[in-house]
């Protein structure tokens, strides 16, 4: 693969937009809320054992596509096979892109976006040393955008399969993070979640440039502001105790 993977240029322009509305102790503030996301998930899932109805509750509603959809997982089709999923996704002895799928598979009463970005969270925030996030705005492959897209070129994100698609994101995860260091694009580290914090910030610049494009000028008042809003893609705002 080149090396010439991460747009360095776009990656810096991006963050210097965002630094205009968001602050170094603003990052620290939901790396500190990545931290401690990632500490709930670790506690209920690090071990193989099922999860108690109201842990799967909090999990679900720390995930920004899954917040408003809690009652489809725990009621819907999918409902009885879901933990026993989580279990296969995070402790199978399976290769990643085939337990990835298997999940997948296994929650396809729910949108494919939703499927994804949930099993990308379980894996990340469980393990973040590991896994990488893969929701529907680092990466759309139905409308190919996202944030990856905006600071990445001449590589292809989209894998044959959902388990593919996931280590093609990882491996471009990958560079981003090294190149950001590495340049200086990133004002934080934020330790295993500085490029989750790095890829909302991007993405919620190309959010309000693509809105004040299309939408009113009231309109555009009622979008929360960048700390927030990140914090809504990241599941961590108001996260429930």
């Amino acid at each position: 693969m080149s090396t010439q993977v991460v747009d360095t240029e776009s990656a810096r322009e991006f963050m210097r937009e965002a630094m205009g509305n968001i602050s170094v102790e603003d990052q620290h503030a939901i790396a500190g809320e990545l931290q401690r996301k990632h500490d709930r998930f670790r506690e209920w899932l690090g071990a193989p054992g099922r999860l108690r109805p109201d842990q799967l509750h909090s999990l679900l509603r720390s995930i920004f596509s899954t917040r408003r959809r809690v009652r489809e997982f725990l009621e819907g089709p999918a409902a009885s096979d879901l933990p026993a999923a989580i279990d296969a996704l995070l402790h199978s002895g399976e290769p990643l892109d085939a337990r990835f799928q298997s999940f997948c598979d296994r929650m396809a009463s729910m949108p494919e976006t939703i499927r994804h970005d949930l099993a990308s969270e379980l894996l990340h925030f469980t393990f973040p040393d590991q896994y990488w996030l893969w929701t529907r705005w680092v990466w759309d492959r139905n409308t190919r955008t996202g944030a990856l897209s905006l600071v990445t070129m001449d590589y292809e994100l989209s894998g044959e399969t959902l388990g593919e698609t996931y280590l093609r994101i990882g491996r471009a995860t990958a560079f981003v993070h090294e190149t950001g260091r590495a340049a200086g694009f990133t004002a934080v580290s934020g330790g295993d979640f500085g490029v989750d914090i790095f890829l909302a910030c991007v993405y919620c610049v190309y959010l309000y440039t693509t809105v004040r494009m299309r939408m009113t000028r009231e309109f555009n008042r009622v979008i929360p502001e960048l700390p927030e809003l990140a914090r809504r893609f990241l599941g961590v705002y108001r996260m429930e105790n």
